[in-house]
C-alpha cells in the first residue's frame, strides 16, 4: 500500500507540472489566434469589432478580462466577467495561484514597425485547477483500491507459500525435548524441498547432527575427566609440597642476603674510616715534606740542590694528587660527593688554569690556547672547585701526551650548557683505548703507562664529577691526530650583572688609534687575541711600517723582522706576545703574556696607550683590603712537631705572630693568659681534640666571636659539617698551603680597630 500510495503521489506530481504547461500553452494559442484581429482591429480603430473580438475571448471558461489597449495606453475596448466561487477554490489557488495575465503587442505586417497597442487577457486559473483536482482525486482513489488488492492478493500468496510452511516447520521445533534435541530430526514441507525452506530445514537437521555427535564426544571427555581427577589431585598435592620447600629456601637465602648487605655496609663503614684514618696518617707526614721542602726552596741554595729540592716538591704533590683522585673517586662511589652552587667567573676559572700549567707546557715546548667565546656570561652558578679539578685533570692529562703543536680550550655557550673542550695535537687513542680511558687505573694503550707514567685515575674522576653535576664528557680521538674532549655542564648563568670588561671600558685613543698586528696568521695565539679586540670594537689591521695605531707583534726569537718592527715603531705603542716567557721590555714596549687573560689584554692595551686603566669595584676593594692587611696575634693548635714547624714558618712569613699549643687542652690555656685574633685548630690530637677544645671556647661568652679555623688531614665527607657543627668558623685542609692560610686568615681577621 505505502508503495503504491507513493506512485500515486509520483502520478499526481507530473500531472501537476503537465497541468500547468497545458493551461500555458492553451491560452498562449488562444492569444496567438486572437492577434491578427485584434491588430487589424486597433489599425482600423473599429470598436464595435473590438468588442465582438472580446466577447468571444470570454465565451473561454478561463477568460475573466480582456482588453485592447492602443499606443497611448489608452484602452480602446474592454469585457469581463467575475470568477467562479468554490470550496475548493483555496486549493487550486495555492497550487496555481488565483489568476494569470497574458499580454501581447499589435503590429501588422504592412508596417511592421509601428506598435499599435496591446491585447491582455486575464484568466482564472480555477478552470485548470479543478480539473486537476478531479484527476488527482481519480487517481488516489483508484490507486488505493489498487493497492488494497494487491496488498490482500500478496498476503494469501504468502500465507500459502512462506507462513504456513514456516509454522509446520516451528512447530515441529516446538515439540522438542530440551534434555535430548540431537534426537529430533525436522520433516521438509511440501513441495519445498528444493527452495529455500527446503535448505533451511536441512541445515537445522545437520546442525543437529553435529550437536549429537558433539554431545556423545562431551560424554567421553567427562569421563576421561573423572579419570585424571584423581591423578590430578595428586600432582597437585606434589607440586604444593615443591612450592612449600622452594619457599623456605627463598627464605633461608633472603635471610642470607640480610646478613650479606649488613656485612656489605659495614665493610662499607670500615673502608670509609679506614679511608678518613688513611687521609689523616698520609697527609700528615706528606704536610711536614712538603712544607719543610718549600721552606728549604725559599732559602739560598745551589742550582744543585734547588733542582733536587724541586724534584723532591714536585714528587710530594704528584704524591698529595694521587691521594686526592683516589680519595675523591671513594666519595663519588660511595655517594658522599657534596657540590657546591655558589656563583663563579668560569672566564677566570679556565684562564688561572690555562696559566697554571703553561710552565709545564713551556718546558716541553707546546702552547696552551684559550680560545673563549666573547660573549660568554661572567659568572654561572655551580661547583668552582669540582669544574677547576676536572679542567686541570683534562689539561694535565692533554699536555703530558702531546710532544709538539698545542692545547687549546674553548668555553662556550651552547644548547644552554656550558661546554668546554680542550683539544690537543698530542698521540691519540685507538678505537679500543676509547672505551677503557674512563675506567679506574686503565689506560688507552699498554705502552702508555711504559712511556707516560700515571695511574689511569684522572680521567675516571672527571667523568664521575661532570656526572655528579647532571653533565656529560665526550671524547673523540685518532692515533697520532690528537684528542679532543668535550665537556657539557648544565650550570644557570647567575643572576647578578656581570663586571666583565665592556667596549665602554677601552679609553678612546685605543679605538681610535686600533691595533696594528705583526703577528703571523698561523700563530697559535692569534685568533683568540683579535676576537676579543674586535669585540671591544677596536680596530685591528695588519701591520705596515707608517702604522700610527699600537703595535702588536709576537716575540719570538725565530721572528726577527717582527722585532725589527717594533724597535723602529712610531705609533702609540707596542705590545710584545710572549708565548715562551722569555720576552724583555725595551722602552715603551709592553709584555703580553701567553696564554690570554683578558684582563691582561685590557692593562696592557692602556699601558700601551701611556694610560693607566680604569679599575673595576671588585678590584678596588681587594686593593683596600690588601693595603688594610696587618700583623695578627695568631694561636696554632698543632700536635705534630713538623707541622708546628711548617706552619709557624708560613704564618710568621706573612707577618703574623704565632704562639704554639700541642693540644686543645694547652690552647684552652693559651687563651686564658693572652687574646688572640684567630685560632688555627687541628682536629685530630691527644689529650683533647679540636672538637672538644672548640665547644668549650664557644661556651664561654668572652671567646664566642673567637674566629676558630680547622685545618685537619681529615678529607672524607661529613669532615667540613663536623667543624661547622661543633662551632668552627672555617676549614682548610693539609698540607698547609701559604696561599690557603693566607686567603682564611684575612678572610676572618678582625677588623683594625679605630684610632681615637
Amino acid at each position: 500500500m505505502v508503495l503504491g500510495l507513493i506512485l500515486n503521489v509520483v502520478q499526481v506530481t507530473l500531472d501537476y507540472f503537465s497541468a500547468r504547461d497545458s493551461m500555458e500553452q492553451e491560452i498562449r494559442a488562444l492569444i496567438e489566434i486572437s492577434h491578427s484581429p485584434a491588430s487589424q482591429i486597433a489599425y482600423n480603430i473599429d470598436i464595435r469589432l473590438a468588442e465582438e473580438l472580446l466577447d468571444g475571448l470570454l465565451r473561454h471558461p478561463a477568460t475573466i478580462d480582456a482588453r485592447i489597449i492602443d499606443n497611448n495606453d489608452q484602452t480602446m475596448a474592454a469585457a469581463s466577467q467575475s470568477s467562479p466561487d468554490s470550496r475548493y477554490r483555496w486549493i487550486s489557488d495555492l497550487l496555481f495561484g488565483d489568476s494569470r495575465v497574458f499580454s501581447q503587442e499589435l503590429m501588422v505586417p504592412q508596417l511592421s514597425d509601428l506598435s499599435l497597442g496591446y491585447l491582455t487577457v486575464t484568466i482564472d486559473t480555477y478552470h485548470y485547477g479543478l480539473m486537476f483536482l478531479q484527476r488527482a482525486g481519480y487517481t488516489l482513489a483508484s490507486g488505493l483500491l489498487k493497492s488494497l488488492v494487491l496488498t490482500a492478493a500478496l498476503l494469501a500468496i504468502f500465507y500459502f507459500v512462506l507462513t504456513r510452511p514456516m509454522l509446520n516447520v516451528i512447530g515441529a521445533l516446538s515439540r522438542v525435548r530440551a534434555e535430548s534435541p540431537e534426537k529430533v530430526r525436522l520433516p521438509v514441507p511440501h513441495n519445498h524441498r528444493e527452495d529455500e525452506i527446503g535448505q533451511m530445514v536441512g541445515i537445522i537437521n545437520l546442525h543437529l547432527e553435529t550437536m549429537d555427535a558433539s554431545l556423545e564426544q562431551l560424554r567421553t571427555a567427562e569421563s576421561a575427566i573423572k579419570n585424571y581427577s584423581t591423578q590430578l589431585e595428586q600432582e597437585v598435592e606434589d607440586r604444593t609440597r615443591e612450592i612449600s620447600e622452594k619457599n623456605e629456601a627463598l627464605q633461608r637465602g633472603n635471610r642470607a642476603l640480610v646478613r650479606a648487605k649488613e656485612d656489605a655496609v659495614r665493610r662499607a663503614r670500615s673502608r670509609a674510616n679506614f679511608l678518613a684514618s688513611m687521609s689523616h696518617e698520609i697527609r700528615t707526614p706528606l704536610n711536614g715534606v712538603l712544607g719543610m721542602l718549600g721552606l728549604a726552596l725559599e732559602g739560598d741554595l745551589e742550582p744543585a740542590q734547588r733542582n733536587r729540592l724541586e724534584i723532591a716538591l714536585n714528587a710530594g704533590q704528584s704524591l698529595l694528587g694521587l691521594l686526592n683522585d683516589i680519595l675523591d673517586i671513594s666519595k663519588v662511589e660511595a655517594g658522599k660527593l657534596s657540590l657546591e652552587n655558589i656563583p663563579f667567573s668560569i672566564r677566570n676559572l679556565i684562564e688561572e688554569c690555562a696559566t697554571l700549567h703553561s710552565q709545564q707546557a713551556r718546558r716541553k715546548n707546546i702552547d696552551v690556547v684559550t680560545d673563549i667565546e666573547c660573549d660568554l656570561p661572567e659568572t654561572f652558578l655551580g661547583d668552582p672547585t669540582r669544574t677547576r679539578q676536572v679542567l686541570n685533570n683534562l689539561l694535565s692529562n692533554a699536555i703530558k701526551f702531546t710532544d709538539q703543536g698545542s692545547v687549546r680550550i674553548r668555553a662556550t655557550r651552547f644548547n644552554g650548557n656550558l661546554r668546554i673542550d680542550v683539544i690537543d695535537t698530542g698521540i691519540g687513542m685507538s678505537k679500543e683505548g676509547l672505551h677503557r680511558i674512563f675506567s679506574p687505573f686503565s689506560q688507552a694503550d699498554a705502552d702508555t703507562t711504559r712511556l707516560y707514567g700515571g695511574t689511569g685515575l684522572g680521567l675516571t674522576l672527571c667523568r664521575q664529577l661532570v656526572e655528579r653535576m647532571h653533565g656529560q664528557i665526550l671524547v673523540d680521538s685518532e692515533e697520532r691526530r690528537g684528542t679532543h674532549f668535550t665537556v657539557n655542564l648544565p650550570l644557570p648563568v647567575h643572576d647578578e650583572g656581570g663586571s666583565g670588561i665592556t667596549p665602554v671600558d677601552i679609553p678612546t685613543i685605543v679605538r681610535t688609534s686600533g691595533v696594528d698586528m705583526a703577528i703571523p696568521h698561523e700563530h697559535p695565539h692569534r685568533l683568540p687575541i683579535e676576537s676579543q679586540l674586535r669585540a671591544w670594537s677596536i680596530p685591528v689591521r695588519d701591520a705596515a711600517r707608517n702604522g700610527g695605531g699600537i703595535l702588536m707583534v709576537a716575540a719570538d726569537r725565530e721572528n726577527s723582522s717582527g722585532q725589527q718592527m717594533a724597535a723602529q715603531w712610531s705609533g702609540a705603542g707596542v705590545i710584545l706576545v710572549d708565548r715562551n716567557g722569555t720576552a724583555a721590555a725595551d722602552g715603551n714596549q709592553q709584555i703580553l703574556s701567553m696564554p690570554l687573560r683578558r684582563d691582561q689584554l685590557f692593562r696592557t692595551l692602556c699601558a700601551a696607550a701611556g694610560l693607566k686603566p680604569v679599575k673595576k669595584d671588585h678590584e678596588k676593594d681587594e686593593g683596600k683590603g690588601a693595603g688594610a692587611r696587618r700583623s695578627l696575634n695568631l694561636l696554632l693548635v698543632e700536635d705534630n712537631q713538623v707541622n708546628q714547624v711548617v706552619a709557624s714558618s708560613m704564618l710568621r712569613k706573612l707577618g703574623h705572630k704565632v704562639t704554639l699549643a700541642e693540644n686543645g687542652k694547652r690552647a684552652l690555656e693559651a687563651l686564658k693568659s693572652g687574646k688572640f685574633d684567630v685560632v688555627l685548630m687541628d682536629c685530630q690530637m691527644p689529650v683533647m681534640d679540636g672538637y672538644e677544645a672548640t665547644r668549650e671556647i664557644r661556651e664561654n661568652p668572652a671567646w664566642r666571636d673567637l674566629p676558630v679555623i680547622a685545618v685537619t688531614a681529615n678529607v672524607m665527607q661529613g669532615d667540613r659539617d663536623d667543624c661547622l657543627e661543633c662551632g668552627m668558623n672555617d676549614y682548610i685542609t693539609k698540607p698547609y698551603n701559604r696561599a690557603d692560610l693566607k686567603s682564611v686568615i684575612d678572610r676572618w681577621a678582625p677588623p683594625e680597630p679605630q684610632e681615637g
